[in-house]
This record gives structure tokens, C-alpha cells and sequence, in this order.
């Protein structure tokens, strides 16, 4: 049986209180908080995993494997995260997608309650023919990014300040500086403070 050649990386965090969500945490409170991501999560999985590719459960810290496998169940493929920031953990995950012999990864992060099937897909279609796919948030992230193994580099993740409105912008001037044609996708919003609740709501 033919591998597939495409495979999602699900970039999840194990909900302790006071670790998950800390700007939402500002404005609703530390127990609030772990509850609206736990919710997140259990919508987006509800959603991945009607999905054709292979799911790997990228999760954090590294040793939260037992925490995280009873909290979400023992029928998903789980993989930690590792490096010293998300930028070193997310290359990282691209590395080991590929050294699996998946030809296009696709990562996306844990907190966008509305992410449609179809986006998903829409990437995964499109590095058929382009190097790169990235989703925008409106904050100034990006909640989506995607390459095909031979056109990956480890410099798209160096040298950005994450967390700042600034991330999609010096993401893309990566991608700009290092030729690769990009597909972007429409716009989400994802859930990180009090206000963007109020948006969903």
C-alpha cells in the first residue's frame, strides 16, 4: 500500500492552568481560560479528523505524552515538540514530516475554533503546483503553513519574533527573499484574547 505523500502536523499544548493561553487568561480568568482551549481543541479535532491525510498530534512540553494521550484519546499518532521556541519546535516538526517520507506537510496551530475542512485541503492541493502555503490571522500570525519537502528551508523560522503582530509580514519577506511561490489562503481569526472571544461568540 502506497504511503500518502502528505501528512498534518496538529501543534497542540497540554491545557495546564496558567501555561495555556496567558492574554485570554488576562481577561477571563486562569480556569476560563484552559476551558475555552480545551473546547478549541476538541472542535478542531472534531473536524481533522474526518480528513483523508495522515494527523499527528505535535504536542507540548515534550513529556506530556500521558497527559495529553488521556486527555485526547489513544486512537491519534502523537509526536512531541522540540526545540527551545515555537520557530526551532515547528522546524523541527517539518524535519521529522519529511524524514518520514512525506512529500507535502502542512502544520497548523490549536486555537482556530472555525477552520474550515476545505482550507485545509485547499493547502494541501495547492503544494501540488506552489513551494509554499500560509493562512493569515488577522492578529498578524499566521494560523497555517505548509511546503513540499524539496522546497522546505529552516531559515523561514529564524529570526521572527513570535507572538507580535509582525509574524506573517516577516514570514512572508522569508519566503520573498528566498524565491519561494506562495499560496496563501483566506484569513482566520484565532482565539488569543477576550476581545477575539467576543468576536467568535
Amino acid at each position: 500500500m502506497k504511503l500518502d505523500d502528505r501528512c498534518l502536523l496538529f501543534f497542540v499544548k497540554y491545557p495546564e492552568k496558567g501555561k495555556v493561553k496567558s492574554r485570554l487568561a488576562a481577561g477571563i480568568g486562569n480556569d476560563s481560560a484552559v476551558r475555552v482551549y480545551k473546547n478549541i481543541v476538541d472542535q478542531m479535532l472534531s473536524t481533522l479528523k474526518e480528513g483523508t491525510f495522515p494527523l499527528y498530534i505535535c504536542f507540548f512540553p515534550k513529556n506530556a505524552h500521558k497527559a495529553i494521550k488521556n486527555w485526547l484519546g489513544r486512537e491519534y499518532r502523537y509526536l512531541p515538540q522540540k526545540g527551545k521556541d515555537l520557530g526551532e519546535r515547528m522546524r523541527n516538526g517539518f524535519l521529522h514530516g519529511f524524514a518520514m517520507g512525506y512529500k507535502r506537510v502542512v502544520l497548523i496551530g490549536s486555537d482556530i475554533p472555525g477552520l474550515p475542512m476545505k482550507y485545509i485541503e485547499e493547502a494541501f492541493k495547492s503544494l501540488k503546483e506552489m513551494d509554499a502555503v500560509i493562512g493569515p490571522a488577522y492578529d498578524g500570525g499566521y494560523y497555517l503553513i505548509g511546503f513540499k519537502d524539496r522546497t522546505f528551508f529552516s531559515q523561514v523560522f529564524e529570526g521572527i519574533t513570535w507572538g507580535t503582530k509582525n509574524v506573517f509580514d516577516e514570514t512572508m519577506k522569508k519566503l520573498k527573499k528566498f524565491r519561494r511561490v506562495v499560496y496563501t489562503l483566506p484569513y482566520q481569526r484565532d482565539i488569543d484574547t477576550a476581545e477575539d472571544l467576543k468576536r467568535l461568540k
